[in-house]
């Protein structure tokens, strides 16, 4: 026998990636549903190549029996339905942001911190972390592990994705309007999106940082050490999928590129692409429907002491979402915390 599994949020952006990404790893499932809110009930959606879903309501759904549940539906959803879940013996890994800084709720990356998982039984829920940090941290692990990082100052390169579909139809719209010559209206986004970029993600913090920088900083220090400084600006820009980022660490000793590329060559999760040619770097446009973090232009950094600097792209709604929550998931269930069904 296999799990049972409910995928919340299944017509949203990641939870169809969610049902993807549960397909095409062959997760041991014997049975999968589709939730979402009461307006989307009876909508299909695909589990793989051959099977169709119908969408259930998931304020009626009662998870009695359900042995893991991915749920990406919203904060404020989640935050009313994931305790729900989790009080019915569901396993519960979030990927709202509601959940993960409560400190009974590991933030987990499975490349980085698995060990986190074990602590899941306090609530019955795993937060997956934001999608800018999932893939920093994947590619700081390993040089965190080489020379241990002081301090990280991070640009980020975000795809409209991450906003959602609403977002992306935006994008879309904006484009085919500017080429028609009609007008341009912000929606979703404060500014016009098409042919521009916005550096404003989330809502206004009182010291000018936005939540998404936020989100970066405090996540990092959980996921990774809580010493580490991390500084970031993240910027909304024209692209559909994709999240690209712009990353300089400063060592506590001398790290040398060489060094730093072997050990990114190592790490799992992590494809290091670093030609110093042109071409010889990937953007997101390459990484969409991949599952690595890719890693290009390591170099040093001689402003500071022990300083590199590094670009790094990923799927967000793969490796930045969904594929991370089904690897916990995964994980789970290798490390015995889930325990195989018998046959």
């Amino acid at each position: 026998m296999g799990y049972k599994v409910a995928v919340i949020g299944a017509t949203g952006n990641v939870g169809r990636e969610m049902l993807q990404t549960l397909a095409e790893r062959n997760f041991p499932a014997d049975q999968v549903v589709a939730l979402a809110s009461e307006r989307s009930v009876g909508r299909e959606v695909s589990f793989g190549e051959k099977e169709i879903l119908k969408v259930k309501d998931l304020t009626k759904f009662d998870f009695k029996g359900i042995d893991i549940a991915l749920s990406s539906p919203g904060a404020k959803v989640s935050a009313v339905h994931s305790p729900r879940a989790a009080a019915a013996g569901c396993v519960v890994i979030d990927n709202t942001s509601h959940f993960r800084m409560d400190p009974d709720v590991p933030l987990v990356v499975p490349e980085v911190n698995p060990q986190a998982i074990a602590g899941y039984k306090k609530k019955g829920i795993i937060a997956n972390p934001n999608c800018s940090t999932i893939q920093m941290v994947v590619a700081l692990k390993p040089l965190h592990d080489l020379g241990k990082i002081k301090r990280v100052v991070v640009s980020t390169y975000q795809s409209v994705s991450g906003a959602g579909k609403e977002a992306m139809d935006e994008l879309f719209n904006q484009t085919r309007a500017i080429y028609v010559n009609d007008p341009v209206k912000p929606e979703r986004f404060t500014k016009q999106i098409a042919f521009n970029v916005i550096p404003h993600i989330d809502v206004f913090m009182d010291d000018g940082a936005t939540k998404e920088e936020w989100k970066m900083t405090v996540e990092t220090r959980k996921i990774l050490d809580p010493d580490i400084a991390v500084h970031a600006t993240c910027v909304r820009v024209p692209v559909f999928i994709g999240h690209g980022e712009a990353v300089n660490v400063e060592f506590e000793r001398a790290v040398t590129a060489g060094e730093a590329r072997a050990a990114l060559r190592e790490a799992p999760g992590v494809e290091v692409v670093d030609v110093r040619e042109d071409g010889g770097y990937v953007t997101p446009l390459e990484c969409a429907g991949e599952d690595a973090v890719f890693v290009s232009r390591i170099r040093k950094d001689p402003t500071v002491e022990h300083g590199l600097s590094f670009w790094c792209v990923s799927d967000n709604l793969r490796k930045g979402a969904a594929l991370n929550a089904v690897q916990i998931a995964e994980t789970l269930i290798a490390l015995g915390v889930l325990a195989k069904k018998a046959a």
